[in-house]
């Protein structure tokens, strides 16, 4: 199954951040353009980046931080911008064929409908450290990666295979065909994350911040957890639930006689 046909952006975006921008230029060096960094800041951080930025003959040029600021529409670029190509997405087989080898299994994510960009942002920070293989994401109605999410998710975007598919539910009938079980999440009744049987091939299905999963999806999962909780307020933040679980996950895929018990 291939990515959405259109989804490639030919634009220039721009990545800010001494984070974001360190993970980029030390992880995908040619993908830099252009950096633009603000008179007089020569930090140890930056430092590092400008001398990885000479080593890869990437053009550096001061600038004064109010361009800055209307470059990233925002005052948290911490002097430094750097342009980079356009976010590349990966096949949907790209993610399947590449397993984390640490894992006695394999764990996929899969975003219905996630529209804020620091929640997209912070969910691929905990894919990634947690062990996923990739991320997947809908063309519509769903926030896509953006310097945002890519600064949202401490530059783990660079380290994480997304695809963006054009059919959630036909990707997740993908998922099941190569032995995928398909976990979802329930805030009203489902099995507790920290009994549920997980082995094997995982995909974690998590759903839009304000309704959850669709109709349609939801019934498409083999499995629904649901997060106990004892506070007022009947609901998570998406991401800061799908680190709960994905912990969970984590901790099944490594410790699966722990599981068991």
């Amino acid at each position: 199954m291939k990515s959405a046909p259109d989804i490639k952006k030919k634009s220039s975006q721009v990545i800010y951040g001494i984070n974001p921008l360190w993970e980029a230029i030390r992880n995908n060096p040619r993908e830099i353009l252009k950096i633009a960094v603000t008179p007089g800041r020569k930090g140890e951080q930056i430092l590092k980046i400008l001398e990885e930025a000479s080593r890869f003959s990437v053009p550096v040029v001061e600038v004064e931080r109010a361009k800055l600021d209307r470059l990233t529409g925002s005052g948290v670029h911490q002097g430094i911008v750097g342009t980079i190509r356009p976010y590349a997405y990966v096949d949907l087989e790209e993610i399947l064929q590449h397993p984390q080898a640490t894992l006695q299994g394999q764990i996929v994510v899969v975003l219905d409908s996630i529209t804020d960009p620091q929640n997209l942002g912070a969910i691929i920070r905990t894919a990634h450290c947690f062990g996923a293989s990739g991320v997947i994401i809908p063309q519509d109605r769903a926030a896509s990666v953006t310097p945002a999410v890519v600064k949202a998710s401490s530059g783990a975007a660079h380290h994480v295979r997304v695809t963006m598919v054009a059919n959630l539910s036909r990707t997740i009938d993908t998922l099941k065909e190569n032995g995928f079980w398909i976990y979802g999440t329930d805030a009203g009744a489902g099995l507790d994350p920290r009994s549920a049987p997980f082995a094997g091939k995982i995909a974690l299905v998590m759903g839009s911040e304000g309704q959850g999963l669709r109709e349609l999806i939801r019934k498409k999962c083999d499995f629904l957890l649901s997060i106990p909780m004892i506070g007022r307020i009947g609901s998570l933040n998406v991401s800061v639930a799908t680190g709960i679980v994905m912990h969970e996950i984590f901790r099944g895929l490594t410790n699966p006689r722990e599981t068991e018990e």
